[in-house]
């Protein structure tokens, strides 16, 4: 994530090429939009090329703080009603396994009050349904943390699964329920319409249900993490973001590249491959971190 310090790296001992500027930018994942209005920052500030390529970092950091949020919204409780969180995204950028960091960190909350010494209740629903290995992954999972889950018969639709995790959770007074559903590409008209059956059906319980839609993305596909999140988010209006490998990026932009455009916040990262590996997104230290 610390394409800052290779662009400073690349400008240290020479005088800053416009040209070759804006590439690294684009190349950090930032996108055009962001990329020109920097530069245009820059070439508005007198006598730029005597700033040094630290004020020319410090602009971009000041930019990247302007566009993303400062604080990231918690997912708290519905009051008498379980939160519903639905887990969406393509195949391969860790959705199941954020789904059990996201349960894992939701289960280890707050303590609730001085009378009640528990922690927050979460129940899962394994609402892919079209792959075995998924499905016991959570199995898994769930059976080593003491974590309830619902899950259904091999190809069984979705939408009914997630409506009989919603009455489970109401009469075992769940806290959280996290649906996780299967992995699709955001091209495909169908599967995308069948996110939106998910969406309706958890609808007739609750109007307002799903309370969280987030979508799952791997920093690393750069660009494409863009496209996903439009598609997704013309079908189901997302809140917010789980962003993965965000530790093994050279880039990391594309958080603030989705927020530019779609004004869909970065929510959780993940930053490692154990369960703990998992924290909600701090602008601070993600600028911090980008030299």
């Amino acid at each position: 994530m610390k394409f800052l310090k290779s662009l400073a790296q690349t400008f240290a001992n020479k005088p800053i090429d416009w040209d070759e500027l804006e590439e690294s930018l684009i190349h950090a994942d930032l996108g055009v939009a962001i990329t020109t209005r920097i530069i245009t920052t820059l070439q508005e500030r007198e006598a730029w090329s005597l700033m040094g390529i630290n004020n020319v970092v410090k602009i971009v950091r000041e930019e990247i703080a302007r566009i993303l949020p400062a604080n990231s919204p918690p997912i708290t409780p519905e009051p008498g009603k379980p939160k519903v969180i639905l887990l969406v995204g393509v195949n391969g950028t860790g959705k199941t396994t954020s789904t059990a960091k996201l349960a894992r960190y939701l289960q280890q909350g707050p303590v609730l009050s001085a009378s009640r010494m528990d922690r927050h209740t979460v129940l899962l629903a394994a609402a892919d349904t079209f792959r075995a290995a998924e499905i016991e992954q959570l199995v898994l999972w769930a059976k080593r943390h003491g974590v309830e889950m619902i899950r259904g018969q091999y190809n069984a639709d979705p939408a009914a699964l997630c409506y009989e995790a919603y009455q489970a959770a109401v009469k075992r007074q769940i806290d959280f329920l996290l649906c996780d559903t299967a992995g699709r590409q955001h091209t495909k008209t169908n599967l995308m319409a069948e996110l939106q059956k998910v969406k309706r059906t958890l609808g007739k319980h609750d109007s307002s249900a799903p309370h969280e839609t987030l979508l799952v993305v791997d920093a690393t596909t750069g660009g494409n993490a863009l496209s996903q999140a439009r598609e997704f988010h013309s079908a189901l209006t997302l809140n917010g973001l789980i962003v993965t490998k965000l530790d093994g990026s050279g880039k990391g932009g594309i958080v603030v590249a989705i927020q530019d455009e779609l004004a869909i916040p970065t929510r959780f990262v993940g930053t490692g491959e154990q369960l703990d590996d998992f924290a909600p997104f701090d602008r601070d230290m993600y600028i911090a971190n980008l030299v």
